[in-house]
């Protein structure tokens, strides 16, 4: 499993991942501005891969050039198919590439998400993980019913709620949340639960002020991932936040990381951004002046013992 970090990575996963599909490329589209992912699929077709592209039946303020997008890569030989409008929005992100290796990212395929965002990604080789995207991109694809068969495949609504309310209480020493905005009442108590216990919940995001959960926001420029890690071992990455809409009322992919390198990566990154905010920046000031503190304190003990000493050998 690895970790896709934006904006670091930039563009480069995504379209050479395209460019090495041998057999087949199926990629959910919520947004897509830029060319060189449409050009990738376009090239992919004339090599002689199966090219699918899911797209979104609506988004806020870009329906139009969704329908664009459509007849550019239906002119260009990809396969397209338009989803449901049952939901609210669907709102997932993921590219299946050879039915071999699954991207699950947070970050729509734009210019704004890639380039000026902080997102992840991860990319995957796990069988389980790929043949169960690959079982939900089908259903929406055929417009048929999708019914969940594996709880590390984060799906809403159908089982996204209970599998994040079962991670989030197995928190035994930390959570660190990435969310731009959690409001779910049910979500919220068990995240309080575990501050009562002791642990060492933060959000870097925003948090409705009725609940007692530490929460800053993003010193960058911009927010659009949620993801959580748990314990610095396992963690979540999806395009689901904790509230009630994304977890109840519309299509959401996200996957739970068992991955110990790429879960402490991700708390490593987390810290980072954490030490950026106003109460990262006040702790380190506060623990630089102990650190000083210190420092004299142990100066002044020394030469205490050196005084000592030297009235001994007098």
């Amino acid at each position: 499993m690895k970790l896709i970090v934006q904006p670091d990575a930039g563009i480069a996963p995504i379209v050479t991942a395209i460019k090495q599909a041998k057999r087949s490329v199926d990629i959910l589209i919520f947004r897509l501005d830029r060319q060189e992912i449409a050009r990738a699929l376009g090239e992919a077709v004339a090599r002689g891969v199966r090219v699918r592209a899911l797209t979104a039946h609506q988004n806020r303020g870009g329906t139009k050039s969704l329908r664009k997008l459509e007849m550019q890569l239906l002119e260009a030989g990809v396969t397209v198919s338009r989803t449901a409008d049952d939901l609210v929005r669907y709102h997932g992100k993921m590219v299946i590439l050879d039915n071999k290796i699954l991207h699950v990212y947070g970050f729509n395929f734009t210019g704004l998400d890639i380039e000026k965002s902080r997102s992840f990604g991860i990319v995957t080789k796990n069988d389980k993980l790929v043949n169960e995207a690959t079982k939900l991109f089908s259903a929406d694809f055929d417009r048929q019913p999708y019914i969940p068969g594996n709880d590390r495949f984060v799906v809403s609504p159908e089982n996204a709620r209970d599998v994040l309310a079962r991670f989030l209480r197995g928190a035994r020493k930390q959570l660190l949340i990435y969310d731009p905005k959690v409001s779910d009442d049910a979500m919220l108590k068990i995240l309080t639960d575990r501050v009562k216990a002791g642990v060492d919940v933060r959000v870097i995001g925003k948090v409705e002020a009725k609940w007692d959960v530490k929460n800053e926001k993003y010193p960058g420029k911009r927010l659009h991932i949620r993801a959580i890690v748990r314990d610095g071992k396992r963690a979540f990455m999806g395009s689901q936040s904790l509230r009630r809409l994304e977890l109840d009322k519309r299509r959401e992919v996200g996957v739970i990381i068992n991955d110990d390198a790429v879960a402490r990566q991700m708390q490593t990154i987390f810290e980072e951004d954490w030490a950026q905010t106003v109460s990262g920046r006040k702790r380190l000031k506060k623990e630089k002046k102990a650190e000083k503190k210190a420092e004299k304190k142990a100066e002044k003990n020394g030469e205490k013992r050196d005084d000592k000493e030297l009235a001994a050998a007098s």
